[in-house]
């Protein structure tokens, strides 16, 4: 779009917003013009969401008494109360959590309430509810907005089908399908994505705002934000701290804008901290007496032992995967999106249909059945926090103690199997601690889950499976969508439990580098197996070809034939 005035095309004045008496955000003043790229971070709980809610029209900000301050479209006041309002002049937005439909396609979600229509006498006669839809021509339109992001989506795929990432995709799509986009809001578009799929994303990103899309672009990948932004905004506790020029800040400077210094120098050591492969987890605090002739350690039993595993988990399949976790050890598995990792943690907790051997500290764990994994002491964060992980429209007291309350029967009172009743009391202290513990941004334990922000609803997620006091912890994507001074808590609580409880805990994650700060091993999923294990101190080039594909011969320091196809199970 021109803009021969040199008018911005969007532009906030004093914005303001207060929930249930917490101010959230306060004085909030910017504008962006057609074609710009600005960068909005700050940690969770910094109020960008909810500024992105005002800007969008969510009904949220409505029912919550709305909002202070104005805001101009091409210097037009503009007061949206309904994303349709939004949408119809021409605003975009792409929330942190998916808003697809799991049984309809790539195409129709792409086209949802836009779908084109066959032209019929009988439409003409009696309106457009008689109308067939026109499957070829949304099929080429559902493929002109996929082939403008750079990637390699079938428009006829089921949506519960895809992989995390290729969702994402769709999301996207959908709102580059719209023909009078002028404004887009990415609310972190690229933490499910792998670095791959992130470069193809910017690219598309930076295709979009030459043809004169202005993009609002949230992201905790600071790098990213580096690249592909002008400006950068900082807010913090609701207020924006800086707007400057992209070229003007350096990434420790956006940081300790973001967090201050005291957290960044905690994420800096989190990075440069990686442990060194032990000779053997669990033997770093056995000594040898001197002058003894040394006693022949005994080899350590796994706590987990996993063989010929296979996972029907739609997109993300595993095909034949075996290894062992030992006890005590901080395991963790990686891989590119689609290959397989996620299905490992949720076949395991019998969460989709599964088969092989699972055995846990020597005794065979029942598949497929979630509450025998429970009840063997064994805990599950799910990377689908919203869908799976909490009751949104429960408490944080409930959220939190829940699980421990219906398998381990504890924060009741009265006579088991005969009346009993919730500890209220207690279930609000033993939240409380975990509100404490990891830093959770609420107004107490009786808000509900559904108003904390992405990351704050991560960390009741871990709270919930830290309850549980479990043997084996299972986490998936950890510190998806967390900002830096989030995520380097929550990595120090999960190696500080790990010390303390001497909890076994296996994490499942996008971001090597994450895994490579905490675990003792990591190993790679390529194509629904395992290519390789290697220590967390091997170097980055080694993992990198493992996800390749390459190098599929070396697992652990041994020469093994990972591609073996003898005992092969696939679901």
């Amino acid at each position: 779009m021109d803009n021969n005035n040199n008018q911005p095309l969007l532009r906030l004045e004093h914005i303001g917003k207060e929930y249930y008496g917490n101010r959230v955000l306060s004085d909030i003043s910017f504008e962006i013009n057609p074609g710009e790229i600005i960068g909005l971070v700050g940690e969770n709980g910094a109020g960008k969401s909810t500024l992105l809610n005002i800007l969008f029209g969510n009904s949220v900000i409505h029912s919550t008494g709305g909002y202070d301050g104005n805001i101009y479209l091409d210097e037009k006041l503009v007061h949206f109360t309904t994303p349709h309002q939004a949408l119809a002049a021409g605003i975009g937005m792409v929330h942190q959590e998916f808003s697809l439909i799991p049984g309809f396609s790539a195409t129709e979600n792409i086209l949802l309430n836009r779908e084109v229509l066959n032209g019929s006498l009988m439409s003409y006669v009696f309106s457009e509810r008689v109308s067939t839809l026109d499957r070829s021509e949304m099929h080429k339109r559902a493929l002109t907005a996929i082939n403008t992001l750079g990637v390699n989506i079938s428009p006829d795929m089921l949506v519960n089908e895809m992989p995390v990432g290729y969702k994402q995709f769709i999301e996207i799509a959908r709102e580059i399908d719209r023909k009078n986009t002028r404004i887009l809001f990415l609310d972190e578009p690229t933490a499910v994505l792998t670095e791959s799929e992130a470069e193809i994303l910017l690219s598309a990103l930076k295709k979009l705002a030459r043809s004169g899309i202005a993009i609002i672009f949230i992201s905790h990948r600071l790098s990213e934000i580096k690249e592909l932004c002008s400006r950068i905004l900082v807010l913090r506790d609701g207020k924006l701290i800086t707007d400057q020029k992209s070229e003007d800040l350096t990434l420790r400077q956006i940081a300790s804008l973001m967090v201050g210094r005291e957290s960044l120098r905690k994420e800096e050591k989190l990075i440069e901290d990686i442990p060194e492969q032990p000779v053997e987890i669990g033997d770093i605090n056995e000594t040898l007496d001197l002058g003894q002739k040394p006693k022949k350690k005994k080899k350590k039993k796994p706590a987990l032992k996993v063989e010929h595993l296979w996972v029907d988990m739609p997109g993300e399949t595993v095909r034949d995967v075996s290894f062992e976790v030992m006890r005590g050890e901080i395991f963790g598995i990686g891989g590119l999106a689609g290959h397989g990792k996620l299905g490992i943690p949720n076949g395991i907790m019998g969460l989709y249909p599964a088969g092989g051997k699972v055995r846990l500290f020597g005794k065979r764990l029942t598949l497929n059945r979630p509450r025998v994994a429970l009840n063997r002491k064994m805990a599950f964060v799910s990377e689908d926090r919203r869908g799976v992980g909490l009751l949104l429209d429960e408490p944080l007291d409930w959220n939190i103690t829940f699980t421990a309350m219906q398998n381990q029967g504890r924060f009741l009172l009265g006579i088991p199997y005969i009346f009993q009743v919730r500890n209220e009391f207690a279930m609000a202290k033993e939240a409380q601690k975990f509100i404490d513990a990891l830093g959770i941004k609420c107004t107490g334990t009786s808000q509900k889950a559904g108003e904390l922000s992405g990351g704050n609803q991560q960390k009741v997620c871990l709270a919930k499976a830290f309850v549980l006091q479990p043997d084996i912890l299972l986490i998936c994507e950890p510190t998806r969508g967390i900002d830096i001074g989030a995520k380097t808590l929550v990595l120090d609580t999960l190696k500080e439990y790990n010390k303390e409880h001497g909890t076994t805990i296996i994490i499942t994650s996008s971001e090597l580098e994450e895994l490579r700060s905490v675990c003792n091993r990591v190993a790679i999923v390529d194509e629904g197996r395992i290519a390789g294990v290697l220590p967390a101190s091997s170097s980055a080039e080694d993992f990198g070809m493992l996800m390749m594909g390459q190098n599929s011969n070396f697992v652990g320091g041994e020469e093994v034939n990972t591609n073996e196809k003898e005992g092969e199970n696939i679901a």
